[in-house]
């Protein structure tokens, strides 16, 4: 029986099927493809044929779909799927992986601290990003850490401008140490100067 309809996605019935959608996901149409993506999910090894089929599908809505398959599992294994498409050169699949990633901020939240650091410093940027969906206090470490050690100035204003829209009072030692190490660099200082202003600002309103 045909496992996959243009424009729906039919649950398989037993384990052949479960093996015949997963295959799709390699050797199908684009809409067999598509409908194999929103189903693996849901069956044993989905993961990572997700995974799998990820780092060849060129198709941008089958691997839109792929991409919102594995941030409905949101597991560990799924951030390991995605977090290589962070340091790819297409802003497409880039964007494609930031988003998914930022969609499962739980699972992510363990690998931020290394992300955070990485060696690259597109990836430590795109980090700051999934840093945005935490938990306040959480991006506030996380970030605060990030700036006392940062020496990349347009790291540090992703960090910063992070923090002026989710930032505790907490960040405001760190907030200050970052322009003082940036004296030549006014973006930095404007952009601290803003986030200080907003941080306070958010505090005031949560004491209220």
């Amino acid at each position: 029986m045909p496992l996959v309809r243009r424009g729906a996605a039919t649950l398989p019935e037993n384990e052949n099927d479960d093996r015949d959608c997963l295959a799709l996901l390699a050797g199908g149409t684009v809409d067999e493809r598509w409908g194999a993506a929103r189903l693996a999910a849901t069956l044993p090894g989905g993961v990572d044929a997700l995974g799998a089929a990820l780092g060849t599908e060129t198709n941008v809505r089958v691997r839109s779909a792929i991409f919102t398959s594995l941030t409905q599992v949101a597991s560990p294994a799924s951030v390991d799927a995605v977090l290589p498409y962070l340091r790819t050169d297409d802003a497409n699949v880039r964007a494609g992986a930031l988003d998914a990633l930022r969609a499962m901020p739980r699972a992510v939240l363990p690998r931020l601290p290394d992300l955070l650091s990485d060696a690259d410093t597109d990836v430590r940027i795109l980090s700051c990003e999934i840093a945005r969906c935490l938990a306040p206090a959480e991006a506030t470490r996380l970030l605060c850490d990030l700036l006392d050690r940062e020496t990349d100035a347009n790291v540090c204003a992703a960090a910063v401008d992070v923090l002026a829209e989710i930032g505790q009072t907490e960040a405001e030692p760190a907030l200050r140490r970052c322009a003082g190490r940036f004296p030549g660099e006014a973006f930095i200082g404007f952009a601290v100067k803003v986030a200080l202003r907003r941080v306070s600002i958010q505090a005031d309103d949560a004491g209220d």
